[in-house]
């Protein structure tokens, strides 16, 4: 696989060529392209599980994983910047920044880089690179990205295991390009194997393509973690 494709082509293989044309314009995002893309649009819903699930997600607020709270036409701005960290790895970040309503903001950070050794992309979680997550990725007959988390493991200093799911979610996501009204639309949910929803949400959004610098420093992780 040639090293200059991106991340999520060389996930996809030759199935990258059957996403929508806007959809491989965004997620073409890497070094080698040249080039970053910042959406801007709105969260139509954000929902999240039952009374029991609000200590989970209140613990995410300190990382920037998820949150508590629910919305609805909630502004939303998500940031996809390739650079290469410090371990020499292409990365691309995922941050998602909701605004809630005047001073009050939520942000899920995430950045992923592409496994050779487990030849997917690898999700890092957080602030702080925590957590690892195996993302399976394929094409819709419809072009669109469908996105399925997989194994998590955690790590901090020297501790280091796979996160059991029955304490966790698997993330199911589906980002589509519409034609007919000129934007992007997502759909995710986070849902534990036994007790059902956790979070999720829905939007839409705009893309602006900008040149390809390094990513500010505001939407890069804390910590850095060598291991996938």
């Amino acid at each position: 696989m040639s090293a200059e494709q991106g991340v999520f082509q060389r996930a996809l293989g030759a199935d990258f060529a059957r996403l929508h044309p806007q959809l491989q314009r965004r997620f073409g995002v890497g070094v080698a392209a040249g080039y970053a893309c910042v959406g801007r649009g709105v969260m139509t819903e954000i929902r999240r599980g039952p009374w029991w699930t609000l200590p989970f997600l209140a613990i995410g607020t300190l990382r920037n994983i998820m949150f508590p709270e629910k919305g609805r036409q909630v502004p939303f701005q998500i940031d996809n910047y390739a650079y290469v960290d410090s371990l020499g790895r292409e990365t691309v970040t995922f941050v998602r920044t909701m605004t809630l309503r005047p001073g009050r903001r939520r942000r899920f950070d995430a950045t992923m880089i592409y496994s050779d050794t487990r030849r997917k992309v690898v999700d890092y979680l957080g602030t702080h690179q925590h957590l690892a997550v195996d993302l399976d990725l394929a094409v819709t007959d419809d072009g669109a990205l469908r996105l399925t988390s997989g194994e998590q493991r955690f790590y901090e200093g020297p501790i280091a295991f796979r996160f059991p799911m029955l304490f966790s979610g698997r993330a199911h996501l589906v980002e589509r390009f519409d034609d007919e009204q000129g934007h992007y639309t997502i759909d995710l949910e986070v849902r534990n194997d036994l007790l059902g929803l956790l979070f999720g949400y829905r939007g839409m959004f705009e893309c602006e393509f900008l040149p390809g610098e390094d990513a500010p420093a505001a939407v890069k992780p804390y910590r850095e973690e060598a291991r996938e």
